[in-house]
């Protein structure tokens, strides 16, 4: 029995959007489920201040019949009994999940406890069954059902309303067959408003509104769930990707007012930095790809946050190396000053880094940086398929062959005369005075070069 039911629970589900849930990655599925268990503490504290409100209501109302002459007095007990189950609710739910058998036996006892209180007025006020048909109370059938839609799935809206409707059916049959000899059935309409007679095509618009609103609602949910789910997974994938973009970037991508598309492009003055460690590929091959990682791991953890902090963009990581841009992204007057600050952070995150090396045993870690400016050109380059926004110019290629240049001159730190005249317009002040090369010959690039070395090969403390 408990399995069959359980079957058409799951078909339920299956229809009411639960099928596009189980094709997603379990982290997102679990963040869909943890919105609905949130969902459920917010139901438990709406029921309790209803339950409050009720309470309140009963209290100051004034009353229609002497309590005397009534023994059994049934709304007391019903908003008690309300009360403490909505609280056993609120406490389950803080420590705990709702399985689906609890949420329905909820529904139910909801239901139920809700016609048992209407089918006691017509004892509690001594008048025909009839009589409790007429009352308005059966308008709450629909709060209980608008608390369900809170939980974002359909098929528990579903089943508060046929419960509802099937609850109120059983009502309308005790009232025309507790005295068979006078069923009070009419069809006259005057006579059902003004007196206990039943009018079973009013019944039957009560049943119909029921169970219309609430499949209008489960279609409504339906929807709505889709859109659950479809939100949580591209928030899911939002955090996700983002992680593989500079903030910078992304505020731009997710910003843009139109979609970014391959071959648009933006022309602005900015600088770019290169960082790389120096003999990596050599060292790859004389440690365990275990610590290979762990090294370069470390590397990027200290020099990432030194670029960031001085505004700088991560554009890509080429293995060991890291690429940054100053004012590209997002333009600034002093992007060459802000380059080389980074450049002089990046520098002193190294050193701190190799101390702590050569305390703990290890060999240092010789790294080298560059930095270049002019004008570049920003945009997303691929296709349809695969983009990428990145940065093109001549100061891009010029800083990648000046980085590999300080194998050259045995130094760490480099920029060209040029660059460095800007940033100290800029507001840049050198940490340590530089060395002027004039004229040197970088491979691959045809024109000499003014360069500056603002840091050289550190040697080590004995």
């Amino acid at each position: 029995m408990s399995k069959g039911i359980g079957a058409m629970w799951d078909w339920i589900g299956s229809i009411s959007g639960d099928r596009a849930l189980s094709g997603l990655p379990g982290r997102v599925r679990d963040r869909v489920t943890e919105q609905q268990h949130s969902s459920e503490k917010l139901i438990g504290w709406i029921q309790l201040l209803i339950v409050l409100l009720f309470g309140f209501l009963y209290l100051i109302s004034p009353k229609t019949f002497n309590a005397a002459d009534v023994p059994f007095q049934p709304v007391p007990w019903a908003l008690g009994t309300y009360l403490c189950l909505t609280v056993v609710r609120l406490v389950w739910a803080q420590f705990g999940r709702f399985p689906w058998w609890s949420l329905a036996l909820s529904i139910f006892f909801d239901m139920a406890l809700l016609m048992v209180v209407i089918w006691s007025f017509h004892m509690q006020y001594g008048q025909p069954a009839s009589f409790y048909l007429k009352a308005p109370t059966l308008l709450y059938v629909f709060i209980f059902i608008a608390l369900r839609a809170l939980r974002f799935e359909a098929a528990y809206v579903l089943l508060a309303g046929v419960m509802a409707a099937l609850g109120w059916v059983a009502l309308v049959l005790y009232a025309v067959t507790i005295e068979p000899q006078d069923p009070m059935i009419t069809r006259n309409y005057v006579d059902y408003l003004t007196s206990n007679s039943v009018l079973l095509g009013a019944e039957f618009d009560k049943i119909i509104s029921i169970l219309v609103v609430s499949a209008i609602l489960f279609v409504a949910l339906v929807r709505a769930r889709q859109l659950l789910v479809s939100a949580v997974a591209e928030r899911t994938a939002h955090s996700d990707l983002s992680r593989f973009f500079a903030p910078e970037v992304r505020a731009r991508i997710t910003g843009s007012e139109v979609q970014m598309k391959a071959g648009h492009g933006e022309s602005r003055d900015a600088a770019v930095l290169f960082v790389d460690i120096r003999g990596f590929t050599k060292m790859a091959g004389s440690v365990s790809p275990t610590e290979l990682v762990g090294i370069l791991s470390d590397y990027q953890s200290r020099v990432v946050p030194a670029i960031q902090e001085h505004d700088g963009s991560i554009d890509k990581f080429l293995g060991d190396g890291i690429m940054a841009t100053f004012g590209a992204v997002q333009p600034t007057q002093t992007y060459a000053a802000d380059a080389l600050r980074a450049l002089d952070a990046v520098i002193a995150a190294i050193d701190q880094w190799n101390d702590e090396r050569r305390a703990a045993g290890e060999h240092s870690i010789r790294v080298g940086a560059a930095v270049t400016s002019g004008r570049l050109v920003v945009g997303a380059v691929g296709d349809e398929t695969r983009l990428e926004y990145t940065v093109i110019g001549s100061a891009v290629n010029l800083s990648a062959k000046l980085e590999k240049h300080n194998s050259v001159l045995a130094s760490r730190a480099l920029t060209t005369a040029e660059t460095l005249e800007l940033a100290k317009n800029q507001g840049y002040q050198p940490s340590r005075a530089g060395e002027d090369r004039p004229g040197d010959r970088l491979v691959g690039v045809d024109n000499p070069v003014d360069v500056v070395v603002l840091a050289t090969e550190r040697i080590a403390k004995a």
